[in-house]
């Protein structure tokens, strides 16, 4: 349009600690736009459904769309580990039940405000093009089942499943109570244990919890980025396989996957190793996230992306309301 790119003249970043403080300052028109579910009080924000609160309409906008990011529970598999040989979750029916016996929806719905796509398929995120959930079969809430593999697990009929902790971060709580309570009422023991982030991170990289709250956010937009996860070669500490996954099979189809060119066969691998990870279940899929950005009515051109990067290129800032 004949104007030198960045229309902008410069860009100020605040850190502020209570997302009641951050909405107050958005809200007064001194901050132009707020990224993220964790930044603003939802409930005041949000209605029920993820739309922006009718009482806001008009003052600003919400932009949301799928974010590559994927929200799980972590299982520690590693048969060396002592922590595992304990645990009833060394178990692959226990592990299972776990994934039958967690209502997403409704999590979504009542701690997230629906923004979010309940975890139907694997690890690989919805905004993915291998994301296929008639491809990839995940779990669905279905509490018969989830009790059906405790009892052939050898647990209930008199038996009580020892305690299971599940390690988070205070951020998460509220989710970790919501499971808790969930898999309370079909016979699991669940205890939580809140710990710093930094802590937990560091706890999780050495392999010194079983349970863990976690999510995975793309380093770049493809879906073998959330299946090094679980390739052999990526134990944790040295890579990011923080379960300790580990079958012949899956490496064989991940070095597979590195050789091929041709995407959509590229794509089909990727999904035969998503339903591995299922069937073999480390992991909780719970959710894929959403991007949420509330921005002022007068920032043109902030557009959103499914890795959430802040590009301000083309963005104009005008200087009236």
């Amino acid at each position: 349009q004949g104007e030198a790119l960045p229309y902008l003249d410069a860009v100020a970043i605040s850190f502020l600690n209570e997302k009641q403080v951050v909405f107050l300052e958005f809200v007064k028109g001194d901050l132009d736009f707020i990224s993220g579910l964790d930044e603003i009080p939802k409930d005041e924000v949000l209605s029920q459904t993820g739309k922006l609160n009718p009482k806001f309409n008009g003052k600003f906008f919400l932009e949301s769309q799928p974010y590559l990011k994927t929200d799980y529970l972590g299982i520690l598999v590693d048969e060396e580990s002592e922590l595992v040989k304990a645990s009833p979750l060394s178990n692959k029916l226990v592990r299972k039940a776990m994934n039958y016996g967690i209502d997403r929806e409704k999590m979504i719905t009542y701690l997230r405000n629906n923004i979010g796509t309940a975890a139907y398929a694997g690890i690989i995120p919805k905004g993915m093009p291998s994301y296929d959930t008639s491809m990839v079969r995940g779990y669905k809430y279905d509490r018969d089942r989830a009790k059906a593999l405790l009892i052939e697990a050898g647990y209930g009929k008199g038996v009580d499943m020892p305690p299971i902790e599940i390690s988070t971060s205070s951020d998460y709580l509220d989710m970790c109570e919501f499971i808790q309570h969930q898999l309370g009422e079909i016979g699991f023991n669940i205890t939580i244990d809140v710990k710093a982030a930094v802590t937990l991170r560091e706890l999780v990289a050495t392999s010194r919890l079983v349970l863990f709250r976690k999510n995975w956010l793309a380093d770049y937009p493809d879906a073998e980025n959330y299946l090094a996860l679980f390739y052999s070669k990526n134990f944790a500490p040295i890579g990011p396989n923080y379960t300790h996954f580990k079958s012949a099979k899956f490496d064989a189809l991940y070095e597979s996957a590195q050789m091929e060119m041709d995407d959509n066969a590229r794509y089909k691998i990727y999904q035969q190793m998503d339903q591995l990870i299922i069937d073999e279940a480390p992991i909780v899929p719970l959710y894929y996230d959403q991007s949420i950005r509330l921005i002022q009515n007068n920032i043109s051109g902030l557009k959103s992306n499914p890795m959430n990067l802040l590009n301000l290129k083309k963005v104009k800032k005008l200087t009236h309301h």
